[in-house]
This record gives C-alpha cells, sequence and structure tokens, in this order.
C-alpha cells in the first residue's frame, strides 16, 4: 500500500503536467484512490492537502459529499413521511434506503449542486474542486455514476478523495467490496 504523502505528491505532479492524449477525455478528473481503512487518515490530512494546494496558488473549492447528501435528506419533501414510515418498520432498511437513494437522484439532486460548482468556476485558472467524504454515496449511489453524467462540465481541475480499491488503470471497487467499476473517464492515482 503506498503512502498518502507519496500519493498526493503523484496526484499533484499530474495536475502540473495536465491531462494527456491518451485518456478517454480530456477532462481534468483525477482520483486519490485511498483503502477504505485510510478513510480517517485522508480526513485528517485534507486540511493540510487544501493548504498545500493554497500555497501553491490554487483556489480551492472542497465540495464536502456528506455535507450535500446531509442537506439534501434534511430538505426533502417527503422526509416526515419517511420519519413517520420509519418508526412503523425501523428494521426495513431496504426500502428506507431506496427512499433516500431516490431523493438523491432525483432531478439530478446531487448532481446538480456539483455542477453548479463547475459551472460557477469554468474559465478560472487557478481554480481546482476537492471532491470528499466519497464514503457518504453509500448506499445510494457511485461517483461514477455522477461524474459519467458531469462529462464535458469538468473545466477545472476535480479531485475525488475515493475510498476503494484500484483493480486495473481504470477499474475501482468502491469502498472495497462493490463490483469493480471500470467506467471512469479520470486519472488515478494510489489504490
Amino acid at each position: 500500500m503506498s503512502s498518502l504523502k507519496a500519493d498526493f505528491n503523484e496526484l499533484l505532479r499530474r495536475i502540473g503536467q495536465g491531462r494527456e492524449f491518451a485518456h478517454a477525455s480530456f477532462e481534468p478528473i483525477y482520483y486519490l484512490v485511498f483503502h477504505p481503512s485510510q478513510i480517517l487518515e485522508v480526513k485528517r490530512q485534507t486540511p493540510a492537502w487544501v493548504a498545500k494546494l493554497r500555497n501553491d496558488g490554487w483556489e480551492v473549492t472542497v465540495f464536502s459529499v456528506a455535507w450535500h447528501v446531509t442537506d439534501i435528506l434534511a430538505k426533502a419533501p417527503l422526509r416526515k413521511l419517511w420519519l413517520t414510515a420509519d418508526a412503523k418498520n425501523p428494521l426495513d432498511w431496504t426500502k428506507t434506503n431506496q427512499s433516500l437513494a431516490n431523493a438523491l437522484v432525483k432531478a439530478d439532486a446531487l448532481q446538480s449542486r456539483l455542477e453548479a460548482v463547475l459551472t460557477g468556476l469554468a474559465g478560472s485558472e487557478h481554480s481546482i474542486v476537492l471532491v470528499t467524504d466519497l464514503e457518504a454515496l453509500h448506499p445510494y449511489l457511485r461517483i461514477g455514476a455522477i461524474e459519467a453524467q458531469l462529462q464535458g462540465k469538468f473545466h477545472v481541475p476535480t479531485v475525488f478523495l475515493y475510498p476503494g480499491v484500484r483493480t486495473g488503470k481504470t477499474r475501482l471497487k468502491f469502498l472495497g467490496f462493490y463490483p469493480e467499476d471500470g467506467n471512469y473517464r479520470s486519472d488515478h492515482v494510489g489504490g
């Protein structure tokens, strides 16, 4: 397992070089892949990474998936209905999770928030987006689905802090136990 520090430094090097023509897309999308057992260490390191990026001249925007998922679910129109249904049958996790997942994908709630951030930064030469807390997507959806829907919208370097296992050059297993997915158009570091 490679060190987070070495992987982050490699990520900075790649962002500095830009994307190669060999990639499936020319969008500046990067995944810092780390083993799920390192989630807490990544959270500890993130403030230092943000500071390092700022010291290197980047204008950093942090997009916390956990914060946005919590906000979307707290403001969902069906929230009272969910709480009532949950009180009646608190162990029906499948139904509960499906309802929450529907709220996140309905009208592309989470995707549209990330898209708004990316659109707002378009044309900003020194901006970078750091997408954190991807584990908050479990068990609702995976970031690859959102990334695919945002094709053509990544105008600034965007780094996803991805808890998972790398199984090839473009294949990843979210949280180490989801089936591997090779539909990512991003540059992967670590894992």
